[in-house]
């Protein structure tokens, strides 16, 4: 291809809100271009990368067995609603009406659309398992897109669905996938830390993340200094520092020896902090108490505390009892945070916030700051795991300027639930093997799950087991974001000149460059790219009539791998040579003109087998 026969419309300067390395870079390559806020096009470079991401993504998939179909991007509004995440996800989920009234969604995840589509032919477990694929685009309507291609509101996916008749090979192919990522993403150049993760709005038991490390993650990343342990923030866990007494027996025993419980004035003491000076003791002797409301929770609370003042609806066919709204009291050792991500996983709650301080005074009966687990049968307590481990604690006592000493676990309280919910922070010990947990953050490039039956049973989808009973498909679900990948090959691979491209992402393998692109030079080059063409490499062939520094700076900043340079004075050599530089680094050398082509080729094809290996 001749530059002069492209559009790559360089800049020398940036773009005012673009940030980050990889949307300058995008920017100034020429490779994308802004079309409203959170949308962007991508001109012909550009393209050309995204669809060598495309392709290695398409080929790992086939090689799993993975089929490959085409939904639309638009799908009816009643399919969210059978699932139940018509409201649950909030206002990223772009609703519109066409002219017969009917909802419709703007995708922006496409479990509803394959589980309908499977709906409509499963019938027997010997059509079981069935893995199907899209590469797709979608929609969300992001609050702040920022950084380019890393977080717009319209975006390209990968989306794998796989459907079993059991978990044993559900297991198999979630295992296939997370090593198919790992091929995905070694192939594309990057360094990749798979994290343990928390399921979300996309529910499920289990569930993987592909994080790259970045300065502007969206994500934090606790790893382990002595192992391999990563999980991010929303699931990792971390040993504690005592052994959990979840027998009250046991507890009761352990608080032998604390004095009475008391109740204690704390007049104009509210927070933790104030509750440290006034009683001149440290955070972790405390057990903080919060009031949260859950929406859509997926538990039997039927003889919970307080469940007579909880919103109900009627269940879909074959899912547990839903109901609308339901609080819930989490106690907490002092020092530390709840982490409202497990919490939502524990509670299978769809939504979950701090409630209203009318909800609280409601609940507790006293003022803001003064909730405690001792007598709170109002609502559900849920206790950390830290909670029963305190024995001689201080905690709120339900009435204004009012607070308990010396509470115990299992004596004086406990807990409807325990859990961890515990936000696990740098400087914890590592659940595995005890070292040290450090943080870092990162970008989600890649998401697999376990959903188990949420969605098939939620949307009635079924099929004759080998008895001939009715059963449902168990469901697994696999998303790579093709354009934030993209962005992050660049983060991960550019200088201060430009960026520089892993081979098998590169938009073109050789850039060319005539110094005058006339006489002998043309001559030469039009051959060496024929040459190097021939031989399956892809090359660009700069004809432009600018200066020779302008062509240089142009292929530092777009990466290409490498580049050739022809000159009158080198081909003027005996014999004739010309200098071949590589992007990522060391000496430009001179190479005989007719040996370039055959060493170059040999040199990019052993690099991309290299990559697949």
């Amino acid at each position: 291809m001749k530059y002069s026969q492209t559009f790559i419309p360089t800049l020398r300067e940036v773009p005012g809100d673009a940030l980050i390395a990889s949307h300058r870079l995008m920017f100034r390559a020429g490779m994308i271009r802004k079309l409203s806020n959170g949308l962007f096009v991508y001109l012909p470079l550009g393209l050309r990368s995204l669809r060598k991401v495309e392709t290695i993504i398409r080929e790992e998939m086939d090689a799993i067995g993975s089929l490959e179909i085409k939904p639309t991007v638009v799908v009816p509004g009643e399919l969210w609603k059978e699932s139940g995440r018509w409201t649950s996800m909030g206002d990223a989920l772009l609703r519109v009406k066409n002219r017969l009234g009917a909802d419709l969604v703007v995708s922006p995840t496409a479990e509803e659309a394959f589980t309908s589509i499977v709906r409509g032919e499963l019938s027997s477990y010997r059509q079981l398992p069935l893995l199907l694929y899209q590469i797709n685009t979608k929609y969300r309507d992001e609050i702040r897109p920022r950084y380019g291609v890393m977080r717009s509101r319209e975006f390209i996916m990968k989306d794998a669905y796989s459907f079993h008749t059991g978990d044993e090979s559900l297991d198999e192919h979630y295992q296939a996938q997370g090593r198919s990522y790992r091929r995905i993403f070694k192939r594309c150049g990057l360094t990749v830390i798979p994290v343990k993760a928390d399921s979300g709005a996309m529910g499920g038991a289990g569930s993987e993340e592909f994080m790259v490390e970045s300065e502007i993650g969206d994500n934090t990343l606790l790893l382990c200094k002595g192992c391999d342990y990563a999980a991010n923030v929303e699931k990792a866990e971390c040993k504690l520092d005592y052994s959990p007494r979840f027998s009250e027996d046991i507890a009761r025993g352990a608080a032998a020896n604390t004095p009475p419980m008391e109740k204690i004035d704390t007049p104009d003491v509210k927070t933790i902090e104030e509750l440290c000076a006034f009683l001149k003791t440290g955070a972790g002797n405390f057990i903080k108490t919060l009031i949260y409301r859950g929406v859509n929770v997926e538990l039997d609370l039927s003889t919970a505390p307080g469940c007579k003042n909880l919103s109900r609806r009627r269940p879909s066919p074959g899912s547990p009892e839903i109901w609308d709204e339901a609080f819930f009291a989490v106690a907490i050792r002092g020092d530390l945070d709840v982490n409202e991500a497990k919490l939502a996983a524990v509670l299978k709650a769809s939504e979950l916030t701090l409630a209203a301080d009318t909800d609280v005074v409601r609940i507790t009966g006293a003022p803001v700051g003064f909730a405690g687990p001792v007598g709170l049968d109002t609502v559900p307590v849920v206790l950390d795991q830290t909670v029963t481990g305190m024995n001689d604690a201080v905690a709120g006592a339900l009435e204004k300027d009012r607070h308990y000493r010396h509470a115990a676990y299992g004596r004086d309280f406990t807990g409807w639930l325990t859990a961890d919910v515990r936000t696990v922070r740098a400087g914890d010990r590592c659940p595995l093997c005890g070292g040290e947990l450090y943080e870092k953050k990162g970008n989600e490039l890649g998401h697999i799950f376990k959903l188990g039956r949420k969605y098939t049973k939620a949307m009635g989808v079924s099929y004759l087991d080998e008895n001939g009973k009715t059963s449902f498909p168990t469901m697994g679900c696999y998303g790579i974001g093709l354009d934030r990948t993209l962005a992050s090959i660049i983060e991960e691979h550019h200088d201060e000149r430009g960026i520089i491209w892993p081979l098998p992402a590169a938009p073109y393998h050789v850039i060319i460059i005539p110094i005058k692109y006339q006489g002998a030079v043309k001559d030469a080059c039009d051959t060496l790219a024929t040459e190097l063409e021939t031989a399956g490499l892809e090359v660009l062939l700069d004809d432009r009539d600018e200066r020779a520094g302008v062509k240089f700076n142009d292929a530092d900043l777009l990466g290409i791998p490498w580049r050739i340079v022809a000159g009158d004075k080198s081909l003027a050599a005996a014999p004739p040579r010309v200098e071949v530089k590589r992007r990522s680094g060391g000496e430009p050398r001179l190479m005989p003109l007719r040996e370039a082509a055959g060493e170059i080729a040999g040199a990019v094809h052993r690099e991309l087998a290299s990559f697949k290996g």
